[in-house]
């Protein structure tokens, strides 16, 4: 009888990948997976962009995002999702995403005239983009990911600032009520990037005010939202940028694929970073795979993935189809959604984002690697 081992026991028996990669880390699916050993896809190291801070991300402060109608959104996440509106001013609403993090929603009605393949070039910018096999939203999207923000530890405002100016970033402080305290820096495509003291107990702020009530698209699921699942981050330089994150908030490397890593977020969430090979011979060559080629530099939040509460694969399907949603399966190998290792599914909000429910949770997220561990040979 033939024995049959599947590619991710290949990679790791070839010590691609190490046996205590996130679960999502299987379904990272870029560009290189079937070529391997080509110039195109070096995966050796680069030289790291700065030294380490000794910082940990310890919260998902916030992830805000320019939606065209950012009431329907808002109203669509919290039927489906079962998100909390905390506040809205008439231009922008907060949203509790479960006890975890939150998602602020600004207006930005000129999203709402751009032309299509404008709205297309911007959703395609920095990366390989769509979902993890590179399946995107099937309508151009009225949503862009303008900025995301985690808490760290330890913090102290004035060492915080010192150690970004001796890496050569620029910290621009931004302090509110209650204490709160951040910096706004760039990251090496211009992406803004904040660093705050939210912490998990500090997180919640009390509301001023109840906001006006949301009218709702459809009846709520009764889904619960647990988990980041991934961010889909679309670069120039995947390689410099995962060194930059790593080095500036301690998010752990899980293994180059060639065109991506996957970095663990502390206990907050994983990233997938995806983009141009800086070792490829065709990095920075217009139309090559390495680089726009074009002298500027990019980036794109195109999905995020979460994990949500309870999950049944059939009926979160049937949920998603009955509300006149798409449901497209996303399993990261290809395999039946009932028996793969990884489940999803990808939908499109009223704005036209992708979005990504999955059934990866804290507790799940290193669970595959200790399924699919290579068993010994026989006898051996």
């Amino acid at each position: 009888m033939t024995n049959t081992i599947s590619r991710r026991q290949m990679l790791q028996s070839l010590g691609l990948i190490a046996a205590g990669v996130p679960l999502t880390s299987l379904a990272a699916q870029g560009r290189c997976m079937r070529a391997f050993g080509t110039p195109a896809c070096d995966t050796l190291p680069i030289k790291p962009v700065f030294d380490p801070t000794g910082w940990r991300t310890v919260a998902l402060d916030n992830i805000t995002m320019r939606v065209a109608d950012y009431r329907k959104e808002a109203a669509f996440y919290e039927a489906l999702m079962g998100w909390t509106l905390r506040s809205d001013d008439g231009a922008r609403a907060l949203m509790s995403i479960g006890d975890f993090g939150t998602m602020v929603l600004e207006s930005a009605p000129e999203l709402a005239t751009m032309p299509a393949d404008s709205a297309g070039s911007a959703a395609r910018a920095g990366g390989e983009g769509g979902g993890r096999g590179g399946r995107g939203g099937r309508v151009p999207p009225r949503a862009i990911v303008s900025s995301f923000a985690f808490g760290i530890e330890p913090w102290d405002a004035k060492q915080v600032a010192a150690g970004l100016r001796a890496r050569g970033l620029d910290p621009v402080a931004d302090n509110r009520a209650n204490g709160y305290e951040s910096f706004h820096i760039k990251d090496p495509d211009g992406f803004d990037l904040v660093l705050s003291n939210v912490t998990p107990k500090n997180r919640h702020q009390p509301r001023a005010s109840a906001p006006p009530p949301l009218t709702l698209p459809f009846d709520p699921t009764g889904w619960k939202t647990i988990w980041l699942d991934h961010i889909s981050f679309g670069v120039t330089n995947y390689k410099e940028s995962a060194s930059f994150y790593s080095n500036l908030l301690g998010w752990r490397p899980t293994y180059d694929e060639g065109s991506q890593n996957e970095l663990m977020i502390g206990d907050v969430g994983d990233i997938i970073i995806r983009g141009g090979n800086p070792l490829s011979p065709a990095f920075g060559r217009r139309g090559g795979r390495g680089g726009n080629g074009a002298g500027t530099r990019q980036a794109r939040v195109d999905h995020i993935s979460f994990g949500i509460a309870p999950w049944d694969t059939d009926a979160v399907k049937e949920a998603l189809e009955k509300r006149g949603l798409r449901a497209q399966i996303d399993t990261s190998t290809g395999d039946e959604i009932h028996v793969a290792a990884f489940k999803s599914y990808h939908t499109s909000t009223p704005n036209g984002y992708n979005l990504q429910i999955s059934y990866v949770t804290h507790d799940t997220r290193l669970a595959l690697p200790n399924a699919v561990r290579p068993k010994p040979p026989a006898g051996g």
